[in-house]
């Protein structure tokens, strides 16, 4: 399902970058610009990067910015403070392996906050450079190589895929268990056991990833599922990978993020203190959506001595994470707070990109499930739309002369004639029979005018061309 030789990504990338030169050489097409909501990328999609964090990134890099009067008092004095942090005063110089120090205080403290009150120890903390690094590296400690069978690891479908990648490149096996789109892609413990029960013979499972709330499908987990995962979890002695990226994209009426850390905790014995967990989070998919500067972190949860001392190892063996992207990790995690010179701006840019987002989530919900041959369950959280395709046989069958999949096809057809770059969704798994494609929703309220007025227009054209 996720063989690397299959991935059609980079193919439907380079169309997409010639079209764009096609017409920026005057090249005539329907259109006169890509709609690029490939990746989840904000500032990529037209999203503006928040004031507050370029200030003080800004300043960091060029120092003499500290005495200009031209930037609030507040962005001057937390510019001086982070420089204090950096070895030699210098945002060009290591820091330690696994991050600075006083920014790793910072990220406890977050998550501290987040859930309740509950502690986070900053010694069970490494920053990295993007989150993907981090699951990298915990599926390295997991995974036996030598193993026979071969090392398992449960995974949502649909998945981001890169994850799906780490786990076979490191010889292991991407167990899947699908999430139920019929009920909003909810996770089912019941599914989980299937999985599970599929394994035997096969391999040896020894962790299950969650993505919470999910990517690409949207969905953002009940308390209730939470702590029936955690459940499962303990009784079948799996190591739990959580993706928490998402945590502040939460739309959905009456829906909640609860960090897997605290609900944990909140279960008391014997759950609070023998689930191992690992829960990772980013500075590209929180609000400042700084993808580019490359740092995310990783808290893991009840780890044998012995195998912290190892992470340890591991998470040093390689330079620190990028330091501007650790500092960017810092104002995400300790923002301006109410009094500061800044916090009024950076409240209501956070809020106008909410608003956007909201916009967003109710407009493709409406204008999608209004189209004939698609559907898509509300979105509740993430960055990103993952609605159903019902393709005619005909259009099936075109694919498959093409040597293509369905909706690759869809995908390459919207590209070329709609002038929107998406993907497929066979690229992140998907129930046999069944076609998807992904979309970022994180774009400014014109760029997804247009986008759904595009993708209306293509698509009743394809349907009516594939009847």
């Amino acid at each position: 399902m996720w063989n690397m030789k299959q991935l059609e990504y980079g193919a439907l990338a380079r169309r997409a970058n010639q079209i764009k030169d096609e017409l920026r050489q005057g090249v005539r097409r329907p259109y006169k610009e890509v709609i690029d909501v490939f990746q989840g990328d904000l500032h990529r999609a037209g999203m503006k990067p928040l004031t507050f964090v370029r200030q003080v990134l800004a300043a960091c890099v060029y120092p003499p910015l500290i005495n200009s009067s031209n930037l609030p008092l507040d962005v001057r004095q937390r510019a001086q403070e982070e420089l204090g942090r950096c070895v030699g005063g210098s945002v060009g110089s290591y820091s330690a392996a696994p991050g600075i120090p006083e920014i790793i205080h910072s990220i406890s403290e977050f998550i501290k906050r987040r859930d309740g009150g509950i502690p986070s120890h900053p010694e069970n903390i490494y920053i990295s450079p993007g989150s993907q690094w981090s699951i990298s590296n915990i599926l390295n400690v997991l995974v036996n190589r030598e193993a026979s069978p071969r090392t398992g690891v449960l995974i949502p479908v649909p998945c981001h895929n890169k994850t799906v990648l780490s786990i076979t490149q490191l010889g292991a096996v991407a167990v899947p268990y699908y999430l139920s789109e019929e009920q909003g892609w909810a996770l089912q413990v019941e599914e989980l056991q299937r999985a599970l029960e599929s394994a035997k013979g096969v391999c040896n499972p020894v962790a299950l990833y969650v993505i919470n709330p999910g990517n690409p499908a949207g969905y953002v987990q009940s308390q209730k599922s939470v702590l029936e995962v955690i459940r499962f979890a303990w009784e079948k002695r799996l190591f739990l990978l959580v993706d928490e990226l998402y945590q502040d994209r939460v739309y959905g009426e009456n829906c909640e993020f609860v960090s897997y850390k605290r609900a944990v905790s909140e279960m008391g014995p014997p759950f609070s203190g023998t689930v191992e967990l690992a829960s990772f989070h980013s500075v590209s998919k929180g609000f400042s959506g700084e993808c580019g500067l490359r740092a995310g972190y990783v808290e893991l949860v009840n780890l044998d001595p012995a195998v912290m001392k190892y992470i340890h190892t591991l998470f040093s063996k390689d330079a620190c994470s990028p330091v501007l992207g650790q500092i960017a990790l810092d104002l995400m995690t300790d923002p301006p707070k109410p009094g500061d010179p800044s916090y009024l701006l950076y409240k209501q840019e956070i809020e106008q990109i909410r608003t956007v987002l909201l916009h967003s989530v109710k407009k493709v919900h409406e204008v999608v499930n209004s189209l004939p041959g698609f559907s898509c369950p509300p979105i509740e959280g993430g960055l990103f739309a993952f609605p159903r395709l019902h393709l005619t046989p005909k259009a099936i069958q075109k694919a498959k002369e093409l040597g293509l999949q369905p909706d690759t096809f869809y995908c390459t057809r919207l590209l070329e004639e709609g002038g929107v770059f998406t993907g497929p969704g066979w690229e992140y798994g998907q129930k046999e029979g069944t076609y998807h494609i992904r979309f970022c929703i994180a774009v400014p309220q014109d760029i997804m005018e247009e986008l759904l007025r595009r993708l209306s227009s293509f698509h009743m054209t394809f349907m009516k061309d594939f009847s």
